[in-house]
């Protein structure tokens, strides 16, 4: 029998055992230690730990270690348990009263045996089997129901063969080994309900993201990929950063909570585009709203080209009956300098909308040009401009296919994100997801927005998303306004964002130093786009 100092250094073994299980987020981790705890106080030489099955017909081998034996199996071993599952009932229903363990789990009772071999009661034949092929002699067993806070079965703990402290002498369980075998269940069993609690209260709020870039993806397919690609690639660069041991980025570290603060921001980063409209997002080219209006001028052209046709008849048919070959002549000609002249501002039109270089200021001349001199009859049969205000304003935009408000209104996303996640009341370990996840169109030198942070006051975790949602923008094959860039040319610019200020110089060496831009390239580019980058 345990001395009163001895049952008392027990019990304070038995709350710290308790304070660190409900520290313990892994829940590998966490079984394990439950485990090893369990035979640690009672002095066990093996012990196995059960989980009941999601459908609660079966438990399921968890971790299994001997002491004596070396044996380790499942957890942190890293050698998988491929026993078969112990089943609670036969093929009739009738319960699996043999085995201790389902017993124990079947009735919600401890069963403690003093030697396997003697008893009665149970089906030990796979014990002796184990023990023939071992040299084992499995003796003693301690077999207790795990139970959560409202009372249901969730695993079972099985410890074998207690020893006597600093002796290899078998014993069987005592009455205080029980008690606190099964108070270590029991708060056990309340620590593992809480951590997968846990686990299906964040894989809810991970689906509730999931279902906000859903809804951006059925918007726009393009920034549904960019949703889900700068998360990976966030992750990727904090980890590089992590590993640094000199330099400006030295002291930064990420442990669990870091780690899963900043893939929630990164997967958050772009929740405010579902507030933009999608001929916005997907503007492919400078006319596209709900179409590109682009048809509508075509058809202007072909209208013009009509009419100056019918001119030419017309003027031909006034030189009839008198026939005046020269006249006619001379009426084709004009027709024809006229429609050259309809199809080659009509090219030039088509071009000019797809946004692929920077227009000139003549070009711009020449869009003013066609929109004002040209006209057109139009379905009222009235004469009007061969362009709107609008179309002229949409055909001069110098580069790219979106006019300032177009761009305003692509920016506010930022600030409908911050205002998202703001409204939000986060936990105390996510607190900086509104940070992380704003900031990643600020620049170092505070030209950025929506706020003009400059690079000390921005975490690095922003920093760093900064890095990852550009060098994402700029190879994504998926957009509509442009092919993927070569991993070279992407580099290249980067690199010159690195030298005006706007990317982190010190994040984006160790981007190129550990070889994480090329990483992700393998992962997500398409092999073209994978070239040499010299810088």
């Amino acid at each position: 029998m345990d001395s009163v100092e001895e049952l008392l250094k027990r019990l304070e073994q038995l709350n710290d055992i308790g304070a660190s299980l409900s520290r313990e987020r892994d829940t590998a981790r966490l079984l394990e230690h439950i485990l090893l705890a369990a035979k640690a106080i009672t002095n066990a030489d093996g012990g196995t730990l059960y989980r009941m099955t999601e459908d609660g017909q079966s438990l399921r081998f968890e971790i299994l270690r001997t002491d004596s034996l070396q044996i380790a199996m499942g957890g942190s071993s890293g050698k998988p348990i491929s026993f078969p599952n112990l089943p609670l009932y036969d093929s009739a229903g009738a319960p699996n009263d043999s085995m201790v363990a389902a017993y124990a789990a079947i009735h919600n009772q401890t069963v403690n045996i003093a030697d396997a071999y003697t008893e009665p009661n149970f089906d030990f034949s796979g014990t002796r089997r184990f023990d023939g092929r071992t040299g084992y002699r499995s003796q003693s067993f301690l077999t207790v129901p795990m139970k959560n806070h409202e009372g249901d079965v969730i695993g079972v703990l099985q410890l074998i063969n207690a020893h006597k402290p600093g002796s290899q002498t078998v014993l069987p369980f005592s009455l205080a080994d029980q008690s606190l075998a099964e108070s270590l269940a029991s708060q056990a069993a309340i620590a593992l309900s809480n951590r997968l609690l846990m686990m299906q209260l964040e894989e809810l709020f991970e689906s509730l993201i999931s279902l906000i870039n859903l809804a951006i993806d059925e918007k726009s397919p393009y920034t549904g990929g960019h949703c889900q690609r700068v998360p990976v690639l966030t992750m990727m660069l904090a980890d590089a950063v992590a590993e640094i041991t000199e330099g400006p980025l030295a002291s930064f570290t990420m442990d669990e909570h870091d780690r899963y603060e900043l893939k929630i921001a990164g997967l958050l980063h772009d929740c405010g585009k579902i507030t933009t409209p999608v001929h916005v997002v997907d503007k492919a080219t400078k006319l596209h709203t709900l179409f590109d209006r682009i048809d509508l001028i075509d058809t202007r052209f072909e209208v013009l080209k009509r009419d100056a046709e019918l001119d030419a008849l017309r003027q031909q048919l006034t030189l009839r009956p008198c026939v005046n070959p020269q006249a006619e002549a001379e009426v084709n000609a004009t027709c024809q300098e006229q429609i050259k002249s309809i199809e080659s501002d009509r090219e030039f039109v088509r071009k000019t909308n797809v946004g692929g270089e920077a227009m000139s200021d003549s070009a711009l001349q020449r869009v003013q040009a066609i929109g004002q001199q040209r006209v057109w009859r139009n379905s009222d049969g009235n004469v009007a401009g061969f362009l709107t205000a609008n179309e002229i304003e949409n055909l001069s935009i110098r580069v790219g296919t979106l006019t300032l408000a177009e761009r305003e209104t692509i920016n506010y996303h930022i600030v409908a994100t911050i205002k998202m996640l703001e409204h939000l009341h986060w936990p105390k370990h996510l607190k900086n997801v509104s940070e992380f996840a704003g900031g990643h169109h600020e620049r170092m030198d505070g030209k950025g927005y929506p706020k003009g942070l400059t690079q000390d006051q921005m975490s690095v975790q922003a920093r760093i998303m900064g890095i990852a949602d550009i060098f994402e923008a700029l190879t994504a094959r998926d957009r509509p306004y442009k092919p993927g860039m070569k991993l070279s040319q992407a580099m290249g610019i980067m690199n010159n964002f690195k030298n005006d200020g706007h990317i982190d110089p010190d994040l984006f060496d160790i981007f190129l130093r550990s070889g994480v831009y090329q990483r992700y390239a393998e992962q997500f580019l398409d092999p073209g786009q994978i070239d040499a980058v010299i810088l």
